[in-house]
């Protein structure tokens, strides 16, 4: 498959990466980490005057309707940048209430969604726990074919990245029933796979930039470690992992965008390849910053400790390949 972005596709990625550079991530990651959720949400506002969540929205309620290409275009930049919060669970939502066929559910969640007035979590078969559901408008908990929306949790716990932070739902009155229920959370949990290896496709490249970077300015022995060749091995060994995920990506957001019977497994092959690619340029930016790569003052810490959880979020590796041979 030949695959190439359109100039529009490009300029709006490079639109994005020029604002989520500019809005001190670092920052906003850290005052999420801790509870505080009012930058993250200042930026989630500008976010969406982007158009990022109008692409998972139908044009009806004001979104552009489901685009995949640009969505995963959107969360390479997301994941580039360590931008917090339920956007993953958030997309995947819109895509399950869009294919929910319920009216009333659509008509009040996906404008909003859209508009960046609403931050919801979804769990659909990715565990008993929620993502940041103390930051969430609503919770939505599919359990078999009945779908149940709460605005309660259990205590707030962190995970390996500070930022994801996970609480069980309790309760919740239940809004729909029926298989469309759980043929809406298939399609949902397709959109959160691809969603998410966009985002390790983005977070594995921001970190091997930053290693490459750093190699090239420490030096051993008098000259950079950059020059070494067991450092180069290394680097071009994170480089080939990503650069081999990216059409996979890609070619999984068409799958979905045709609504191909081959889109589940398409999606899962691409989750795996980005996610180990990710989560392998963490463990090469970890080595390769030696010592100061533990430090959490170091931005990189933000980076580097997002890519198991990403790698593992709605179907580990294992899931995913399963699904992948199960066609």
């Amino acid at each position: 498959m030949r695959f190439l972005l359109t100039d529009e596709q490009r300029d709006f990625a490079q639109s994005l990466d020029g604002m989520l550079g500019a809005s001190g991530t670092p920052a906003v990651v850290r005052a999420w980490a801790a509870g505080e959720h009012k930058p993250g949400r200042a930026l989630w506002a500008r976010l969406a005057e982007a158009g990022v969540f109008g692409l998972a929205v139908p044009e009806r309620h004001g979104g552009t309707g489901l685009l995949p290409v640009e969505l995963a275009l959107s969360f390479t930049e997301l994941g580039r940048h360590a931008v917090p919060g339920p956007l993953v669970e958030t997309v995947a939502a819109a895509a399950f209430l869009e294919r929910l066929g319920s009216d009333s559910l659509a008509g009040e969640w996906l404008p909003r969604i859209a508009a960046g007035e609403a931050v919801l979590s979804l769990c659909a078969g990715a565990g008993p726990y929620a993502l940041d559901a103390d930051a969430a408008d609503a919770v939505l908990v599919v359990r078999g074919d009945t779908v149940c929306r709460t605005d309660t949790h259990g205590p707030v716990q962190t995970s390996l990245d500070p930022a994801r932070r996970v609480a069980r739902p309790l309760g919740g009155t239940a809004v729909a029933r029926g298989p469309a229920v759980t043929a809406a959370a298939e399609h949902a949990i397709e959109v959160a796979r691809l969603a998410i290896a966009a985002q390790s496709l983005g977070l594995g490249r921001a970190l091997l930039a930053a290693t490459v970077s750093y190699v090239k300015q420490r030096t051993q022995f008098r000259v950079p470690i950059g020059s070494f060749q067991a450092v180069k091995h290394r680097l071009a060994d994170t480089l080939i992992a990503l650069e081999f995920a990216q059409p996979l990506v890609h070619a999984a957001a068409l799958a979905v965008a045709a609504g191909a019977p081959s889109a589940g497994r398409e999606v899962a092959a691409a989750k795996v390849a980005a996610g180990e690619a990710g989560h392998g340029a963490a463990r090469t930016a970890l080595q390769l910053h030696g010592a100061l790569g533990y430090t959490e003052e170091l931005d990189l810490s933000l980076w580097i400790r997002k890519a198991r959880p990403l790698r593992d979020a709605w179907g580990t590796p294992a899931d995913c390949r399963a699904r992948v041979l199960t066609g």
